[in-house]
């Protein structure tokens, strides 16, 4: 994380924002005290939309075991 004074930011305000476009995130203070981080905007797609390779785990299937013990309790 960069950190950098208010003044510093509005004289380098390009240099900071390059920054954040690369993924950093910029803290920015004002007479000694944090008053802001800039953090970059991150993907428009929600993660549960994003398409991912399913997780498989080989072993005791947990659906399968709760269907059967409902069957059985019928």
């Amino acid at each position: 994380m960069q950190e950098t004074t208010f003044t510093e930011l509005r004289n380098h305000a390009k240099n900071y924002f390059d920054a954040v476009e690369g993924g950093e995130t910029v803290r920015v203070f004002r007479n000694g005290k944090p008053i802001a981080e800039i953090v970059p905007i991150r993907s428009g797609i929600p993660s549960w939309k994003r398409q991912v390779t399913p997780l498989t785990i080989k072993g005791f299937s947990l659906s399968g075991a709760i269907l059967s013990d409902r069957e059985e309790s019928a």
